[in-house]
């Protein structure tokens, strides 16, 4: 029996009264992540009794239908019996479902809704960008959010915690071409793009505030060493008055231009800020939501340092090896001439012999090889010495292999 005629079956019989395929639920931790952190996810029912396998999949955007579809994660193509299943290595955007099934022939549940594990820094297959840029923003004011990648067509997508829904850029404003603009009344959420390919973008926080006050603190990570300015914001415009800076919940600062510069941002400084400030002497101070500012490593440390090793190592191998051939030529070259000496008078064996010699190397001797001969004439003796016998040869062959081009 297939899937499709096992969960025709069990509809009938929900419609009927007599069962009711229940609904798995999904949890991930963290939702939001950080780099090199692992995501988990835990899949539960209703009835926990055993004989459950666990199948675990990553959602995919389906455009055509403003849905998703479906693909199995590694490992999970026949169930797993373990109820959390590990993603290593993400570094973007995702979202995932779980469905569990048991008995024979195969019962499968419903899916899991959709869970997201947030990636807030941008990636260039899919990333999304928000004017004016900043996390908070005042109710009604008119807020682009852009998507930019490899896609011709795209949508913005919105999760809202507080009611745990999922809503598209058609609920909230007008989609104009990869542009989702919104000019009238909406709600705090979480914003990303999706494209027509399958890319989820990076994911933005956005605040609503229903005062009169707001945080203007960056949308995107800042990067270590950079410097970053946040700053307190009156919706009518006026200079605030003794403005305070909060990192959370702790006082951090008090100043009266209503700005908090941070000169070169480390991981530390990363935290929920928020701001208090009055518009004039004597008048009641108002909050600001907070915001969490993201810090991300700089590109220079973002470098994994095993790709570093591997060049210098390899670029260190390269160089021995040139130097090692190099080394090899020179004494090569070095022994490439050789020297032959022998006397003038020869007797007919000696001559046949040194035929001989200068036939086997002659084939060596080629190209820009070169021979030294010298043909030394019999020596004169020494005062007081006798003369050598004529009928006495003294030969000496000096040769060095030619080298072959």
């Amino acid at each position: 029996m297939s899937v499709l005629d096992v969960n025709m079956r069990h509809t009938v019989l929900c419609v009927l009264g007599v069962f009711y395929p229940p609904q798995p639920v999904l949890t991930v931790s963290p939702s939001w992540l950080s780099p090199g952190v692992s995501v988990t996810l835990s899949c539960s029912v209703k009835d926990p009794s055993a004989g459950w396998r666990f199948y675990w999949y990553k959602a995919v955007p389906d455009l055509s239908d403003i849905s998703y579809s479906y693909d199995l994660l590694p490992g999970s193509t026949n169930g797993t019996e373990q109820d959390s299943y590990i993603v290593d290595g993400q570094t973007h955007t995702a979202g995932y479902v779980c469905r569990v099934a048991r008995g024979d022939p195969v019962f499968y549940t419903h899916y899991s809704e959709p869970k997201f594990v947030w990636f807030s820094d941008v990636h260039p297959a899919a990333s999304l960008t928000v004017s004016p840029d900043r996390s908070q923003h005042f109710n009604q004011e008119s807020l682009s959010l852009s998507c930019e990648g490899d896609s011709t067509e795209w949508r913005v997508k919105k999760f809202s915690e507080h009611s745990s829904t999922l809503s598209s850029c058609s609920s909230l404003g007008k989609m104009n071409g990869s542009t989702c603009n919104i000019d009238r009344f909406w709600i705090s959420g979480v914003y990303w793009c999706e494209s027509e390919t399958g890319q989820i973008s990076n994911a933005v926080n956005i605040t609503i505030q229903y005062g009169d006050i707001i945080l203007v603190s960056p949308v995107l990570p800042v990067a270590e060493g950079h410097s970053v300015t946040l700053g307190c914001k009156f919706k009518t415009e006026n200079v605030l008055y003794n403005v305070d800076f909060y990192k959370n919940g702790k006082l951090i600062q008090n100043n009266t231009r209503g700005e908090l510069t941070i000169s070169a941002v480390s991981k530390s400084d990363e935290g929920f800020y928020k701001c208090e400030g009055n518009e004039s002497p004597g008048r009641w101070s108002q909050t600001s939501e907070e915001s969490w500012m993201s810090v991300k490593p700089s590109r220079s440390e973002e470098i994994s340092p095993f790709p570093v090793l591997l060049i210098v190592g390899l670029v260190g191998g390269v160089l021995l090896i040139l130097l090692l051939l190099l080394f090899l030529y020179r004494y090569r070259k070095s022994n490439d001439c050789f020297s032959r000496s022998q006397s003038t008078n020869q007797s007919p064996a000696t001559e046949h012999l040194t035929n001989q010699v200068e036939a086997q190397y002659a084939s060596l001797l080629h190209g820009d090889a070169c021979l030294y001969e010298t043909i030394k004439g019999p020596e004169e003796p020494e005062h007081g010495r006798n003369k050598e016998p004529e009928d006495s040869l003294y030969y000496n062959v000096t040769i060095g292999s030619a080298a072959d081009r």
